[in-house]
């Protein structure tokens, strides 16, 4: 038994897809049946139901994982002991990120971050809460960046900054012609709104108290921020986007953009860590070049805004 053959198998039950697997882990598909048929066939059991689409661990299989995931974890710590004590930015590091907050965050630091510490490899998927949450109990990820939520106390949190949250409005709607939209005037236009599962859309369906009121809107529920953008961009309706898109903004998008009224609502978006995490000063080197990155009036919450 190998620790990569451990890694393969993790990488099938993850994708639950030889080939999407073998891509995964560099190598063709071939060897790494080969080396997982090799590790069933000296454990005398067979981990996988092949004969499943998708393919699924067999009743012990799952067992197996399971304690393979806490080998490579412990295996990791002793790497992470290493680089901690020689205080070396280096080594893999696997980030999981919102999507609401991945295409406007990102670009501001990741770049620069790599080719000044090249010897740190970072991999970043992006991720749901729920997703992130969990792929950082399993070993995943090492760390996820989010907005802060009431039932994160068995994680570690790490500030980075504070986002408020505008109203972005299409030029035929009603609100346009308001500087200032306040959640009570969010009465029956046409309003875009993120997948449920999405804490974006979340936190601002309480804001607004939309829910109370949905009998009354017409909502229409897709996956992707930006394509609502576009939406509201031709003249439909109205969504909602975070402080960061709107840096990213030519002049014409931002004559749709409206503030909410005094208290604005905000999210606290921090970077989560399970409890065992040690490398400590890497988190705080990733803290520093994100909060570098971003308008300094973002790193704490204003007078003016209400966090929620």
């Amino acid at each position: 038994m190998t620790l990569q053959q451990l890694e393969y198998i993790i990488a099938v039950d993850q994708h639950r897809h030889f080939t999407k697997a073998a891509e995964y882990c560099f190598v063709t598909q071939p060897t790494l049946s080969a080396m997982i048929q090799k590790l069933e066939e000296e454990l005398e059991v067979k981990i996988f139901d092949r004969n499943r689409q998708p393919i699924e661990p067999t009743q012990i299989g799952a067992l197996i994982i399971k304690q393979a995931r806490e080998i490579l974890v412990q295996v990791d710590n002793v790497k992470n002991i290493i680089e901690e004590e020689k205080h070396e930015i280096g080594g893999k590091f696997h980030i999981g990120i919102l999507p609401t907050i991945a295409p406007y965050l990102l670009p501001r630091f990741f770049q620069e971050m790599v080719i000044k510490y090249p010897k740190l490899n970072v991999t970043v998927s992006e991720m749901k809460t729920p997703e992130i949450k969990r792929a950082l109990l399993t070993g995943e990820i090492d760390a996820g960046i989010l907005a802060e939520l009431n039932d994160m106390d068995m994680y570690d949190h790490t500030h980075l900054f504070y986002e408020e949250f505008f109203a972005y409005v299409a030029r035929e709607d009603e609100l346009f012609n308001k500087k200032i939209i306040k959640s009570t005037d969010l009465n029956g236009e046409l309003l875009w709104l993120l997948d449920e599962g999405h804490c974006f859309r979340d936190q601002m369906v309480r804001f607004c108290s939309i829910k109370a009121r949905h009998s009354n809107k017409l909502t229409y529920q897709l996956g992707s921020m930006e394509t609502f953008m576009r939406m509201v961009e031709s003249g439909k309706g109205m969504t909602f986007v975070p402080e960061l898109a709107t840096y990213q903004m030519s002049d014409s998008q931002k004559e749709l953009v409206r503030p909410f009224a005094i208290p604005t609502p905000a999210r606290r978006i921090i970077m989560l860590t399970d409890k065992t995490f040690i490398r400590h000063s890497l988190i705080q080197t990733i803290q520093a070049e994100i909060q570098a990155s971003i308008p300094k009036s973002m790193l704490k919450l204003k007078p003016t805004q209400v966090g929620i």
